[in-house]
């Protein structure tokens, strides 16, 4: 991380950082497990896997690849019960509710960077209805090259109006940490997301890591304060000098 800039936006991950989503998926992949007569799998096991989309799932819950001829007919199938069941569990993890509150308060605009399809994200906004609302939402469909590539964090200053290292970044998974510092972003990996048991966050080289949401506004705070230091610390040597004239 180089020298503060001011904080002028957070953006977040969608599932696994914002919302919670990973209950209605344990329900659909399970559905279609049955569908298919397979057996259930334990929820841990499908929340953990919630942030690698729709083909992961397919892949954990069957045991194939999207080589297998049968892959591309079960992600659709996956996709039809989602749509019928997206937002009837999900809800913002504890803690973002107030901090979205605490960043309209600050004037901070705030913003969703996710991979999930356009229309899924749209469809789940929609039935939350999120307020205060979102100044930017980025799908994939929206950018050249989704993440970890960090045309999105690009896209989000222009959305908002401020350069990519007056942003943070808020992720689960290594390939948001990978987009924000790609952007020269600030980032804070969600430890309390989807993560993987094989996955070490420690190798993302985030700038912060927190457990719960409600630690992401006291890392936002001292930013702030470390960044108006640095703005005062640069202006006392002219202000200095005037005063010898």
């Amino acid at each position: 991380m180089s020298a503060i800039k001011p904080i002028r936006a957070v953006m977040f991950d969608l599932d696994g950082t914002l919302l919670d989503t990973a209950p209605d998926f344990v329900v659909v992949l399970n559905q279609l497990l049955e569908e298919n007569q397979r057996p259930a799998l334990p929820a841990d096991l499908i929340r953990a896997s919630v942030s690698n989309g729709a083909r992961a799932l397919v892949s954990l819950g069957f045991g194939i690849d999207d080589q297998d001829p049968e892959f591309e007919r079960l992600r659709v199938r996956l996709l039809e019960l989602y749509a019928l069941h997206i937002a009837v569990h999900t809800q913002l993890f504890p803690g973002i509710s107030e901090l979205l509150h605490k960043l309209q308060e600050h004037n901070i605009a705030w913003g969703i960077a996710t991979n999930k399809p356009s229309a899924y994200t749209h469809q789940l906004l929609k039935a939350l209805q999120i307020q205060p609302a979102p100044a930017s939402i980025i799908c994939p469909e929206d950018v050249k090259e989704r993440k970890p590539h960090p045309e999105s964090m690009f896209l989000a200053g222009q959305h908002i109006g401020c350069r990519p290292d007056e942003i943070v970044y808020v992720g689960d998974h290594k390939r948001d940490i990978d987009c924000g510092r790609g952007a020269g972003s600030i980032t804070i990996a969600a430890a309390y997301g989807y993560i993987e048991a094989d996955d070490d966050i420690a190798t993302w080289q985030a700038d912060y890591c927190v457990h719960h949401a409600d630690e992401i506004w006291p890392i936002l705070e001292r930013l702030m304060i470390a960044s108006k230091q640095m703005i005062c610390t640069e202006e006392v040597p002219e202000f200095a000098g005037n005063m010898e004239n």
